[in-house]
């Protein structure tokens, strides 16, 4: 198929696959299967019911994709602290650490969790703290806090939030000469699920797209 016909399909009327254009400047005559100017050139559709049925099911999904992680947000705040410390251990398993133990709260000087991660034939010994917030940005003085309490014993630490950082706290994660701490907010943290299908189960639906013309040409 030439350029132009791969162009005028991208931008022609009732022609609708992934890669299509959502500006349509030509009409298409299925009988003859010849391409033609559209009785009127239209600015791009912004209303939804003026979409094609794929642009319109693009539109739902991302709509729906973004009620989802809501909810899933929503529940991980609902947790009590300890059950949003086992989850984190939980989910840090799916990613490869290993020996990951919660610290007892009488004794846990700061850090939540502890385990190993495997880096080429070595093991990093690296710990994590856990905020489940409700409102509010975790502050550089969380961060600093959490360091001091990692230093000297080990090489890395996360430190997850259902909120989100201040930006002195994302400034200052990683600093030269000092233990690096890696920042997991509340909306990276639904993308590691669903990344990983920890918590979350889903179902394929096909999309069947119009490509007759394709096989005619």
């Amino acid at each position: 198929m030439s350029v132009l016909r791969v162009e005028l399909r991208g931008h022609a009327d009732g022609i609708d696959y992934p890669s299509a254009s959502a500006k349509k400047f030509f009409s298409y005559d299925e009988k003859s299967r010849t391409f033609g100017l559209a009785g009127r050139i239209t600015k791009q559709k912004n209303r939804k019911e003026d979409l094609t049925p794929l642009a319109k099911l693009k539109v739902l999904h991302k709509e729906y994709a973004d009620e989802f992680k809501s909810k899933i947000l929503r529940q991980l705040k609902s947790l009590n602290p300890y059950d949003f410390e086992v989850f984190c251990k939980n989910l840090l398993e799916k990613y490869g650490f290993h020996n990951l133990t919660v610290t007892k709260k009488s004794r846990d000087g700061g850090i939540d969790g502890h385990g190993k991660l495997k880096v080429g034939l070595a093991y990093m010994n690296v710990a994590f703290q856990c905020k489940r917030w409700d409102i509010g940005k975790v502050s550089r003085k969380e961060i600093d806090a959490f360091r001091g309490a990692v230093q000297g014993e080990y090489e890395q630490g996360l430190f997850f939030t259902t909120s989100s950082f201040s930006k002195e706290a994302k400034n200052n994660s990683i600093k030269p000469g000092a233990v690096p701490i890696i920042l997991i907010d509340g909306n990276m943290i639904v993308d590691f699920m669903i990344d990983k299908h920890f918590g979350i189960e889903y179902e394929e639906m096909p999309i069947y797209v119009n490509a007759l013309d394709h096989v005619l040409s």
